[in-house]
């Protein structure tokens, strides 16, 4: 096993309930595919192939996922008659080399739990973590490489939130003069996710408790003790927690250059 990445895919995702009442938020659609596998192909493209998936609300939409996930990209022929026996046309490049770990890690379950929860599967001295619902062109390798140099217990990556709402200059009339879609809100760096821990030394900062909210007392933990490293991101970040910035994301992708895919 390599170094893996966990990926916090359990939550409710209330803020995007015109989609999370069916599905959970790592499978949202961003251009035809769930946009966990858009973080999943962020990280493979700097050379993490092996994921550790923390599932909790409808977590078995994920299970289904990577169980069918051969026959959903090929062509395949079924012996009807006996079905064990599938013949599989699949294209060239069309099957990930990944390794994916499903773990359920329960549904009322905090991320600080969840990460906890996803520790015995990890062998690698060091692991990647993220939330499910955000992308971002960060160099992974480079990230990784950061972390060893510094030698503290983390490394969360700091980029510059983009303000959430439009702004729109006026004439009297109400004649819009200029339209600024994503306005730089101005303020310094907010935690963009995309974590790396030192396996054994973080788990000391993880108590037993499905209330461990990995915002809270982990991370606040490791900063009061100087164990943790910002990595400064100036490039492209956009989480998904509303509508609005689902429909930004699919919009970049339906564009035909979406900044966070690197593997294009």
């Amino acid at each position: 096993m390599g170094i893996p990445a966990v990926i916090l895919c359990g939550g409710l995702g209330t803020r995007l309930r015109e989609e999370t009442e069916y599905r959970p938020k790592a499978m949202v659609d961003v251009g035809g595919q769930p946009i966990l596998w858009h973080i999943m192909k962020s990280y493979s493209k700097g050379g993490v192939n092996d994921f550790v998936l923390c599932l909790g609300y409808k977590g078995q939409m994920i299970k289904d996922y990577f169980l069918n996930y051969r026959g959903s990209v090929s062509d395949f022929t079924i012996h009807l008659s006996h079905e064990e026996t599938i013949e599989y046309h699949t294209a060239p490049g069309a099957i990930e080399d990944w390794r994916v770990t499903c773990a359920d890690t329960g549904l009322e379950a905090q991320t600080g739990a969840r990460t906890r929860k996803a520790l015995k599967y990890i062998d690698s001295d060091i692991f990647c973590l993220t939330y499910g619902d955000g992308l971002c062109d960060v160099d992974i390798a480079e990230l990784i490489e950061f972390h060893r140099s510094h030698g503290k217990v983390g490394t969360l990556t700091a980029v510059r939130a983009s303000g959430r709402f439009g702004e729109l200059k006026l004439e009297r009339d109400g004649g819009v003069l200029q339209f600024d879609e994503k306005p730089e809100d101005g303020g310094g760096y907010i935690n963009g996710g995309f974590f790396i821990f030192d396996t054994k030394r973080f788990a000391e900062y993880l108590p037993e408790g499905d209330d461990l909210v990995l915002e809270r007392g982990p991370l606040e933990g490791l900063a009061r003790d100087g164990e943790m490293a910002a990595y400064r991101h100036e490039g492209f970040w956009q989480c998904m927690d509303t509508y609005r910035e689902w429909k930004i994301l699919s919009d970049l992708w339906n564009a035909g250059n979406p900044p966070w895919a690197l593997w294009r």
